[in-house]
């Protein structure tokens, strides 16, 4: 018979907004000696501002396991759909450039 450990176990709500999520295309990241701060922004073509969408405070070493976990799971997408490339800044135009309308 096997036991079942459910002290070490909890549930994690995720209410509709928060589900709905938050689109970014930039992360600026900083740190302090006691926490690594993740800014996520979203840059729109034309607008010459942008507006810190999310941001997320992490302990270093809950820092360092959101790294290793994405690392885990870039890889196991790329078995499943294929390398990502990454672009090189330089070959493409600045955004700035690109002029869109609403």
């Amino acid at each position: 018979m096997e036991e079942s450990n459910t002290e070490n176990q909890f549930q994690i709500e995720l209410n509709e907004d928060v589900a709905q999520g938050v689109y970014s295309n930039l992360t600026v990241i900083t740190h302090s000696s006691s926490e690594v701060i993740l800014d996520f922004v979203r840059v729109l073509p034309g607008i010459p501002k942008a507006e810190v969408k999310s941001r997320v405070i992490l302990a270093p070493e809950h820092a360092k396991r959101l790294l290793l976990a994405l690392q885990d799971n870039i890889r196991k997408y790329e078995a499943k759909f294929g390398t990502i490339q990454l672009f090189n800044e330089s070959s493409l135009p600045p955004i700035s450039t690109l002029k869109g309308e609403a």
